[in-house]
């Protein structure tokens, strides 16, 4: 059974996961790659703003922000 995907803001908050697919359009790319989200990273979900954007994440050891449309286009996966 293929591993089920779903987008990092579906995730309940302190799950960690990895990335499996990034479907942002090419030109906000090189600035996620920049910052070491990669696919197969394993990111943690840390916390929401208080309406929703943007979100939280642990990546690499540090916290990085994203907005919730750009969160909305990375597919996760449950680690094992």
């Amino acid at each position: 059974m293929p591993p089920t995907l779903q987008p990092l803001t579906s995730v309940a908050l302190g799950a960690k996961v990895t990335v499996v697919e990034i479907k942002l359009p090419p030109e906000s790319r090189p600035r996620l790659m920049e910052m070491g989200l990669l696919v197969g990273t394993s990111v943690e979900l840390v916390r929401f703003a208080p309406l929703g954007d943007p979100v939280e994440i642990k990546v690499r050891g540090y916290h990085l922000t994203l907005r919730k449309h750009e969160a909305e286009q990375i597919l996760v996966q449950a680690n094992a």
